[in-house]
């Protein structure tokens, strides 16, 4: 486990080309935080949306999707701010800037441990979702062929990630996060697009997805966490924007925020119609996944299956970077492992094999959205963020800014308090149902 406490000091940073001395240039154009940002945000959240608004509704469901997306959108925009907040210092890391506002040894406490629970969580979820997605793939090309269980194909899609992984940046991963956020959109627009082509579904009903009154309070707590799980993107935006140039006369943050703008107009394209179309189409007949829902035309859903493996793979390395460069640095202090080339096969191979064993052992995938949609994107997604502005720009009392991030720290704690709870409890009750290694 990486220490926070043993990283270097962020005011020791006493030039611009630090991030070259110790890493790799940053030499990004303002559109590869598009990209990367769109990688990290629209993935296997989209295609649960229509199932979170079946425990939502149209008015709770819809609400919270466009109060998600604003809130994210502020969040956002000022950890980009945040970024260079003293001159001649850029904060990399996410755990660099809770470190400057909270203090050498509260401050990494604070942030690196739910930064950790959202990319290692993230990269689970997407382990089960390109394994089911690849599943599904063939189901549909090849009707005569052998069933396989679903663990191996999660184990197929893990392979891949074995030799991908051995990509040494962010820098080096562009080409593959630009090929993944154009499936995102694609098969994004395939699933509405199906959605409406199917048309509703017989006798199809709008009514709250109702089971026992418990389990029913539960699943709306998990649908919370759902609509979160879908915001992910702030959780890397620093180290997205630490590959970007900067200088006092052309700072990233100008750059950063107008490829954050377009991501987020991009996610808005996909977040929406998916989930009001998917719910319009199957109503609380949804599954917790709108792409298995649809069956015809089978070529198109095969076709969209494929985009979102395709997807996934991009995803996960975007969210595993900043795990492997915390780790590699760990193993090179702490071990006296000098050898580069070496540090990146033993770290990165041991990563992919926990996220793998989990993935396979643990495939509940609407599940796994709300547990770590609350229990770390909120924290860093929502509430973190506010609390770093208010500790470091001290915003006026009652003024718009101060009372706005006070707003999203309370909900941040709704979130999270309301979606672990009911993620945790679901994760339980299915597994009692569940053949582990089916």
């Amino acid at each position: 486990m990486v220490s926070p406490s043993s990283s270097p000091q962020p005011k020791e940073v006493p030039s611009y080309d630090k991030w070259e001395e110790n890493g790799s240039a940053r030499k990004a154009k303002w559109w590869y935080s598009t990209f990367h940002t769109v990688t990290a945000m629209v993935g296997a959240g989209v295609l649960s949306l229509p199932y979170a608004m079946a425990y939502l509704g149209w008015g709770p469901g819809t609400f919270m999707m466009v109060l998600s997306w604003c809130i994210t959108l502020h969040t956002i925009w000022e950890m980009i701010q945040l970024h260079e907040y003293e001159p001649g210092v850029r904060f990399d890391r996410y755990y660099d800037l809770g470190r400057h506002a909270f203090g050498p040894k509260l401050g990494p406490w604070l942030v690196l441990p739910q930064q950790l629970i959202v990319q290692v969580g993230c990269d689970i979820v997407y382990m089960v979702t390109g394994g089911k997605c690849l599943k599904k793939f063939m189901e549909i090309t090849c009707t005569n062929c052998t069933e396989i269980r679903q663990s191996y194909w999660i184990c197929i899609f893990g392979g891949l990630q074995f030799f991908l992984s051995q990509l040494p940046d962010f820098n080096s991963i562009s080409a593959v996060s630009m090929t993944a956020a154009v499936m995102s959109l694609c098969y994004s627009t395939i699933a509405w697009v199906g959605c409406l082509n199917r048309g509703k579904i017989p006798n199809v009903r709008y009514s709250l997805k109702k089971t026992s009154g418990v389990d029913y309070m539960f699943r709306v707590l998990n649908a919370l966490g759902q609509l979160t799980f879908t915001f992910a993107g702030g959780t890397v935006v620093l180290e997205i924007q630490a590959t970007i140039p900067s200088t006092p006369e052309k700072p990233s943050k100008v750059q950063m925020w107008k490829g954050t703008l377009l991501a987020y107009f991009i996610n808005a394209i996909c977040y929406f119609p998916v989930a009001l179309i998917g719910y319009w189409a199957f109503g609380q007949d949804v599954t917790d996944n709108v792409l298995v829902a649809l069956e015809r035309p089978a070529w198109l859903v095969a076709a969209a299956n494929l985009m979102v493996v395709i997807h996934v793979i991009g995803s996960y390395q975007v969210y595993a970077m900043p795990v492997f460069d915390m780790m590699e640095k760990t193993l090179a202090r702490r071990l006296s492992l000098p050898h580069q080339l070496m540090r990146r096969l033993v770290v990165r191979s041991v990563y992919v094999a926990f996220t793998l064993f989990i993935g396979v052992t643990f495939p509940f995938f609407g599940d796994l959205l709300g547990f770590f949609g609350g229990f770390g994107l909120a924290a860093t997604t929502y509430l973190l963020p506010s609390m770093i502005w208010l500790k470091l720009k001290k915003p006026k009392r009652y003024s718009a800014s101060w009372i706005m991030n006070w707003a999203w720290v309370f909900f941040g704690v709704f979130v999270i308090l309301a979606s672990t709870v009911g993620g945790l409890r679901n994760i339980i009750v299915d597994s009692s149902s569940y053949e582990f290694y089916s």
